[in-house]
């Protein structure tokens, strides 16, 4: 079984070896801003640290501080944040800054963090033990795997980690002893490839000894991914090119995008389609033709081409402006 021990061996490592990031304090000083670690989780879901890090110091340094982030209107942090993707975040981003602001602070328990808008089981732990120093045990996808490897567990289940994590806590270091599994599992304890050599803990692993370390957790089956079919369309005049908002609700809620078809089941043909952008989301992938529009169509506005990348569009619709903007060359 994983001892005390093993939560000192990576303690140490973590002071020795921790990543230094923008929302992070050094082990052994005092918590980080709770804004900070908020706002750096939900940048990290799902997306990685590399691509998180300058976009997390362009927020700060527009936003400084919850207050602020919460009275910056909708259109202003969607735009910030096109090109993150995953943009639910973004919208459950702005309820939650807003709603800590009424209340006037951060909660500091995990269950009162629990209660704000986008904010899981995983998220309230890592914030209030990072920021508060709750003995609260967070898990994500890396501390799964840690935890899978260390006891040998096939098919493990989050509280059945979650109680094992409790069990490893280090009272009052609760903070470090998170970032630290955060560390190992993605520096260290990966998916493929796992760097046991340099794992302070693989006297304690079962998948280790084992030999089979990249067998835990059992790898779960794929689903099948559905794709669909769009068209955008590129209405350009006086150089300025006519732009939508897309719904509040849904995919890409909320983001500047250019006008189009419903996104459907079955191949849709557009006239003249100048290009298609192919496009992977979560559960389904898509086909969006890009298809020349002289008419604007739907409630928007007329953005300069020159200054498209102001606009907030998101990855796909970058893409299909690329596209259109890339054949007007050509033609001219």
């Amino acid at each position: 079984m994983v001892t005390a021990n093993a939560a000192a061996l990576l303690l140490q490592h973590y002071v020795d070896n921790f990543r230094r990031l923008p929302w992070r304090t050094p082990p052994g000083e005092p918590p980080a801003d709770p804004y900070r670690v908020w706002l750096s989780e939900v940048m990290l879901q799902q997306t990685t640290v590399a691509a998180v890090t300058p976009r997390f110091e362009r927020f700060i340094a527009r936003w400084p501080t919850i207050h602020a982030l919460a009275s910056a209107s909708d259109e202003e942090i969607l735009s910030e944040w096109a090109g993150l993707g995953y943009y639910a975040r973004a919208r459950n981003l702005i309820a939650c800054a807003r709603e800590i602001a009424r209340q006037g602070e951060f909660p500091t328990s995990a269950a009162e963090l629990r209660e704000l808008p986008g904010i899981g089981d995983y998220t309230s732990a890592a914030i209030a033990a990072i920021a508060f120093r709750e003995d609260a045990a967070a898990v994500d996808t890396n501390v799964l795997r840690v935890i899978a490897r260390l006891h040998g567990l096939r098919n493990p289940a989050k509280g059945e980690v979650a109680a094992f994590v409790q069990d490893m806590l280090p009272r009052g270091r609760a903070g470090d002893f998170t970032q630290a599994m955060m560390d190992l599992g993605a520096t260290i304890c990966r998916p493929k490839v796992p760097l046991c050599g340099q794992c302070p803990v693989r006297a304690c692993c079962l998948a280790f000894r084992g030999g089979t370390p990249e067998a835990f957790p059992a790898p779960k089956p794929r689903r099948e991914r559905p794709h669909r079919y769009g068209v955008a369309y590129w209405t350009e005049r006086g150089g300025r090119v006519w732009l939508v908002r897309r719904p509040a609700r849904g995919l890409l809620g909320g983001m500047a995008a250019l006008a189009g078809s419903e996104w459907a089941e079955a191949p849709i043909r557009g006239e003249n389609a100048l290009g298609t952008v192919r496009h992977v989301f979560t559960h389904f992938s898509l086909d969006l033709q890009v298809v020349p529009r002289a008419e604007p169509t739907g409630e928007g506005w007329w953005h300069p081409v020159d200054q498209l990348s102001t606009a907030g569009l998101p990855t796909l619709y970058r893409r299909a402006a690329e596209i259109a903007l890339t054949e007007a060359k050509h033609a001219a």
